[in-house]
């Protein structure tokens, strides 16, 4: 159950040896549920039944949801099992497209993709723990537990990826025996009615339009399931453990999000689910099936599971950034393993000064709102690289193949497709914003391949 701390052997694209690494499929897996399961399945259900009225065509969104995030990670298996190296994506997109590409993905990465989302997730962490104490909701005290949950997380992954291993097996092991004792005692001793499934709120045909939205705040949910991926340099045997964490893990997901929305339904007509306060849909089902005291167990596991998908973050993402500086698309400052035990020390604390900078300025939630199209835009080209080096590479050793090839990675590209296409016209200054964003990054692309000699990667 314990991992010991990575030794990283020097070769080529982070690629280690067998005997140096140190991650197991389990440890694997808790990193991709702790990183998936954060605030959204317990937030979004509220809004759904605003909006869509059915408690059926909920659990459909929910279960297609599980099904993209499914396709998703069987062709990421497929990548990851053929280049088992550090840095998920970039790697991936280097290897199919070009280094540019590749670069562009990485700093996306840093910048909203780990960057924003860990701002945002730590200043939500921090917002439920002050509902714990005593005092008064304030912004000082708010950023200073944010700030204390991103440096105290820090500090673990820089102790090496045996502490980390065992901290995020401990979070994951909460999160999901929360999230089963919330579901165990709904069914056992909560006060729900089944009948409640098959009311609706009598709204009229739910438009296209509405579903969209829906599915898209489902996906959001639902992202993470790649996580494995950034890791997997360190995974042992990963060409058979990549492939059981990305599609085990995503499915296990998938399965407590649908089951928790039947336990919504369950505890509370979709009318009652729908009326304001929308968000907090967890807490009033809980209170609903166990009275007021229940609010509190709620807040509690709220923190657990937000704390586990930071630190799933501040774990995985900065992967990204060694594996850029070994490339020479940073500088080689971030790639040193040597002097820390094998782990990527001086990326770590890069990402988590960044990070510090977005809570202490606020700036985040811009960055948040748009870095969804930023991610689904990478996810879908990360799709397209297993069509492309299927033709390019026909002779590559994959250990683990794509099933019903091309069909699935065409299907979650189109998807991908309608999602960014309906977000640009629904959302076309976040789209513009997106894009300067990525615009940012191609100086620093130049910039750093003209000072490190940088012509290509092979």
């Amino acid at each position: 159950m314990v991992d010991n701390t990575l030794v990283e052997c020097p070769s080529q694209n982070g690629l280690l040896a067998e005997d140096s690494r140190r991650i197991t499929g389990f440890t694997a897996t808790c990193v991709l549920v702790s990183s998936v399961i954060g605030t959204g399945v317990f937030t979004t259900t509220g809004f759904m039944a605003r909006d869509i009225g059915d408690p059926w065509l909920i659990f459909l969104l929910w279960g297609g949801g599980a099904l993209l995030a499914l396709t998703g990670a069987m062709c990421y298996s497929e990548l990851g099992a053929a280049f088992p190296f550090v840095g998920g994506d970039y790697v991936y997109l280097r290897e199919a497209y070009h280094p540019f590409v590749a670069f562009l993905s990485g700093w996306a990465s840093f910048t909203v993709g780990f960057g924003a989302a860990i701002a945002a997730s730590a200043m939500g962490f921090a917002s439920y723990v002050v509902q714990l104490t005593p005092n008064e909701p304030d912004s000082i005290l708010i950023k200073g537990f944010a700030l204390a949950l991103i440096w105290s997380l820090t500090v673990v992954y820089v102790a090496g990826v045996g502490p980390g291993g065992v901290l995020q097996q401990l979070l994951m092991i909460l999160k999901i025996g929360a999230i089963l004792l919330l579901i165990i005692g709904a069914f056992m001793v909560g006060h729900g009615n089944w009948e409640h499934l098959g009311m609706t709120s009598g709204k009229p045909d739910v438009g296209s339009g509405t579903l969209v939205v829906s599915f898209i705040f489902v996906t959001y949910a639902y992202s993470g399931w790649n996580a494995a991926g950034y890791i997997a340099g360190e995974i042992i045997n990963p060409t058979r453990s990549i492939p059981r964490t990305m599609i085990g893990g995503t499915l296990l997901v998938g399965t407590v999000y649908v089951v928790l929305n039947v336990v919504y339904c369950y505890a509370l007509p979709v009318q009652a689910l729908a009326a304001p306060p929308l968000m907090p849909v967890a807490e009033k089902v809980a209170v609903g099936m166990f009275g007021p005291t229940a609010a509190q167990f709620v807040t509690i596991m709220l923190c657990i599971s937000i704390a586990g998908a930071v630190s799933a973050m501040i774990w995985t993402g900065p992967r990204v950034y060694y594996a850029m500086a070994q490339d020479g698309f940073l500088p080689a400052f971030f790639s040193d393993t040597e002097h820390y035990h094998g782990t990527p020390v001086r990326s770590i604390v890069l990402q988590s000064l960044w990070v510090t900078v977005l809570v202490l300025s606020g700036s985040f939630e811009q960055l948040v709102i748009y870095s969804g199209m930023v991610i689904t835009a990478f996810t879908a080209l990360t799709v397209g690289a297993v069509i492309i080096l299927r033709e390019r590479r026909p002779h590559l050793v994959r250990p683990y193949q794509v099933p019903f090839y091309p069909v699935l990675p065409v299907g979650y590209i189109l998807v991908a497709g309608v999602i960014m296409l309906f977000l640009s016209v629904e959302k076309p200054g976040e789209a513009v914003w997106a894009c300067l964003t990525l615009s940012i990054g191609i100086p620093l692309y130049f910039l750093m391949r003209k000072h490190n000699g940088v012509s290509g990667v092979t």
